[in-house]
């Protein structure tokens, strides 16, 4: 014990009068570790208290999000269920205007008869002339639906394209050509740089071409598959097929991206679906690089879409240009209309008046029949024995004849 106390008293540091033993040193010591320990339970008392914070506040906004998402798809059911009804009573409206205008014709044609001749042929020529109009109608919407859908034959691979871009080549131009009409695109057209993109898809309205690039490397991909097996060699042989994509993302970029005389997009065409999968899956840096360039990379089925909204702009804008004509031919339609509608009012006007005169001729009709039955009415009777007996009885009125008198039986009507 003595030789304990003596190994504490030891002293150990001095700092100018004080001096500092071993128990006091080992004693500064403890009381900071437990210091220590308080802190550092402090700290992660903190932290979990933090974190469970953190978790209340996201489970907080995942709720909201899903109360929003709620009552959106309820909207979005509200607004589909008012634009059904809208269609179904619009359809209703319109085959009810449709019966009502047959029903109508009908009777009109019904009640037409030889007395209306001339009428009825100025008729049969108002129609004659409205069929005609329909059918310039109907031969100007075929001219659109001839220009909107018209495609051209495949462009026949040209003979100096390099080897890697043979498939994409091919397989793009045929889906341009099955797509567009011709002259909305351009093979091999020169750029005012002199650079040669490989197909230029014309936009309507002044508005520059897009450029569609399909010399995508595919030998690079093929390098992949035929390394598989071999890491060292598949390692090789994807940094190959960054490399070289990359450079031609900016090789794109560089060439065919021109202000004022190209689209600010331009589209790079993977002639595959699934070299477009493995892109996307397994080279995320590829496309992101792609994206901060402004080059685009499209499958088969991308490219296919694109072109059919090209296809869609395209026709518009046809349909714009030939939208003066159907209109002259609807204004005329309804001007012939007008005129049909007049006549028939007219017509009309002469049914009414008939219609007029043949009740004026029953009424006649009807009082001849009843003077006629008056007529039958009337008797023959002997003059009176007694001329007192005459004088004395009121003469009744009638039309004495040489065979007696002839009296008339009057009915008196309300």
């Amino acid at each position: 014990m003595d030789e304990l106390t003596a190994l504490l008293s030891i002293p150990v540091a001095t700092f100018g009068a004080t001096t500092v033993t071993l128990g006091q040193a080992l004693v500064a010591a403890g009381s900071l570790f437990v210091l220590l320990l308080l802190l550092l339970g402090v700290s992660l008392w903190r932290s979990a208290t933090a974190r469970t914070l953190a978790a209340a506040e996201a489970a907080e906004r995942a709720r909201e999000a899903e109360d929003r998402l709620a009552g959106i798809m309820t909207s979005q059911s509200e607004m589909q269920g008012r634009v059904a009804a809208m269609a179904e009573l619009i359809g209703s409206r319109q085959g009810e205007l449709a019966r009502a205008m047959g029903d109508r014709l009908d009777g009109m044609t019904h009640r037409l008869g030889q007395s209306i001749a001339e009428q009825t042929r100025a008729t049969h020529e108002n129609l004659s002339r409205l069929q005609e109009r329909l059918a310039v109608i109907d031969a100007a919407q075929g001219n659109i639906q001839s220009l909107a859908g018209q495609v051209a034959g495949l462009q026949a691979i040209l003979s100096n394209k390099q080897t890697r871009g043979a498939f994409g080549q091919a397989r793009m131009e045929a889906i341009v050509a099955d797509g567009l009409p011709a002259g909305s695109y351009e093979f091999q057209a020169t750029l005012g740089n002199n650079n040669r993109p490989d197909c230029l898809v014309r936009m309507p309205n002044g508005v520059p071409p897009l450029v569609i690039d399909a010399k995508f490397p595919l030998e690079s991909y093929n390098a992949i598959r035929a390394a598989e097996g071999d890491d060292q060699a598949l390692k090789t042989a994807v940094s190959n097929f960054r490399r070289d994509v990359d450079v031609h993302i900016r090789a794109i970029a560089e060439k065919y991206l021109i202000a004022g005389e190209t689209q600010e997009t331009a589209f790079l065409f993977v002639p595959s679906e699934s070299v477009f999968a493995e892109i996307h899956e397994n080279h995320e840096a590829l496309v992101q690089r792609a994206h901060r360039a402004r080059v685009v990379i499209v499958s088969p089925s991308l490219l296919m879409l694109s072109i059919q909204v090209v296809q869609a702009v395209l026709k518009d804008a046809r349909m714009r240009e030939q939208a003066h004509i159907i209109q002259g031919e609807v204004m005329r339609l309804m001007t012939d209309v007008n005129r049909l509608d007049e006549r028939v009012r007219k017509l009309q006007g002469h049914f009414g008046q008939t219609a007029k005169d043949i009740d004026d001729i029953l009424v006649s009709t009807q009082k001849v029949t009843k003077r006629g039955q008056r007529i039958e009415a009337l008797e023959f009777a002997a003059p009176p024995p007694d001329e007192t007996r005459a004088q004395a009885v009121p003469e009744p009125r009638g039309i004495e004849a040489r065979s007696g008198q002839l009296r008339l039986k009057v009915v008196d009507e309300d």
